[in-house]
């Protein structure tokens, strides 16, 4: 009797915690800690029954510029409605029709939404100024003087740089606010944290993205467009901004953005997982149309369009398990697709790669085995018409890289020469699996270095 009332004491205390922990995962399983589950919520009556209202319905808070909760047409205004809900622990910020003129990066707050109307909402980065210090800024400084101060406001983006070598990545950087221009000396809501010499070039200028946040979880961006107004402000390397410039953050959507016109990248995100894009453009920047930056693990981009930057999807150092599927790379400058410092595991599926000016899809040389890019698949795609100059090759595989497979791809030339070489494959590359591709008017069709008992 003992025996089988313990069995029925543990059952019923078992039911309810598998019941409960059954609950938990599903809601668990749902990205942005449940923004996306709020409209649905709330379309089911709170009385349909003896349930408690356990489930948070986040507040919409409206934007316009004659219009809506909150109205103005800059930065500010935008900037007040995210921190709004921010305070509220989160909701849907709508962004009515109109170019909103930006003099400062939007910061994005966690299990926000952000929402335009498509190509009627428009954020545009500002004319920029930039000038050079004419003294110099130690570390722990909340100014810099600087030879020429129009241009830079309250509450004002600034990006101060000085040189520390070759590359343009190769600065010390530091950005943050104006908070008040006196004279010729520039105060900024942060210490400059890097020390910014004469001596190093150093300068100051109204270098902002256009949204960004750093240790961010869980945003929705949707129906908008970024134009960074590229032949009206300085240029600035990926890594420290872009029309879209986001670190350490993890778990975000982006649907329907186009980033454009940018002075450098279009969507840049360094040491980010979970971040996805869905029918999102990257149109005419002067650099990467999206950058997948370091440690970035699980990138996905579907239905994506790159056209006219620099390179298509550059995925930097480290970047694993992305998904690169149905997507549109064309006529960038150099590379459709660019895969190197141990990036691993990507899968390139159903793209069109097209006249793009140097390579289709390129595997760069890194310092070694360790440092390639391993196992990466590319399938279903059409690579045509890569190169406008000496290079004009499909998929290149230089260096050590290993385990790479090409299956079910199509590498044509329909323009003259222009991709002259369908896939190059590098002497020191190895266990290379290309399986069920064709090749149409490719002047060669493999170009393989490998040794011949490889």
């Amino acid at each position: 009797m003992y025996e089988n009332n313990e069995k029925f004491f543990k059952a019923s205390v078992a039911r309810p915690f598998l019941l409960a922990l059954a609950v938990s995962f599903t809601v668990m399983l749902h990205p942005a800690t449940g923004i996306g589950d709020q409209e649905a919520a709330s379309k089911q009556p709170a009385t349909s029954s003896n349930r408690p209202i356990r489930d948070r319905c986040g507040m919409v808070l409206t934007i316009g510029q004659t219009q809506g909760d909150l109205q103005g047409t800059d930065d500010k205004v935008i900037q007040a409605g995210i921190e709004y809900l921010n305070r509220l622990g989160g909701g849907t910020l709508r962004i009515l029709p109109g170019v909103y003129d930006l003099r400062n990066a939007i910061y994005l707050r966690p299990n926000v939404v952000v929402k335009g109307l498509g190509e009627k909402t428009v954020l545009r980065k500002a004319d920029g100024a930039v000038t050079p210090l004419t003294k110099d800024s130690d570390w722990f400084e909340y100014g810099v003087q600087v030879k020429d101060a129009a241009g830079f406001m309250p509450g004002a983006g600034i990006m101060l740089r000085s040189k520390k070598g070759e590359g343009d990545w190769q600065y010390d950087v530091r950005s943050a606010t104006v908070t008040a221009v006196d004279g010729d000396t520039i105060f900024l809501d942060r210490v400059a944290k890097e020390n910014f010499w004469v001596e190093k070039n150093a300068t100051a200028a109204t270098i902002c993205p256009i949204l960004t946040a750093e240790n961010v979880d869980n945003v929705v961006v949707e129906d908008i467009v970024l134009d960074g107004n590229r032949d009206e402000n300085e240029h600035i390397n990926g890594n420290f901004a872009g029309a879209v410039f986001i670190q350490h953050c993890n778990r975000w959507q982006f649907k329907n953005v186009t980033a454009q016109n940018y002075n450098g990248d279009g969507f840049s995100f360094q040491v980010c997982d979970d971040i996805q894009f869905h029918n999102c453009k990257a149109l005419n920047n002067a650099d990467l149309g999206f950058h997948p930056g370091s440690g970035s693990q699980r990138p996905v981009f579907r239905n994506c369009t790159a056209r006219g930057n620099s390179q298509g999807i550059f995925f930097c150092w480290g970047v694993s398990d992305g998904l690169a599927e149905d997507c549109i790379l064309l006529e960038n400058a150099k590379y459709g697709v660019s895969i190197g410092h141990r990036d691993t595991d990507n899968i390139i599926r159903r793209c069109k790669i097209e006249r793009n000016g140097e390579v289709g899809i390129l595997f760069r040389i890194e310092g070694g085995e360790f440092r390639s890019g391993h196992r990466n698949r590319i399938e279903n795609c059409i690579v045509r018409d890569n190169g406008s100059g000496s290079s004009g090759i499909g998929i290149d595989i230089q260096g050590i890289t290993r385990d790479i497979t090409v299956r079910n791809t199509k590498l044509e030339n329909t323009a003259g020469e222009n991709q002259k070489v369908g896939i190059r494959i590098s002497r020191e590359a190895e266990r290379i699996i290309l399986q069920d591709n064709t090749f149409e008017n490719s002047p060669v069709d493999i170009q393989d270095q490998r040794p011949k008992n490889d």
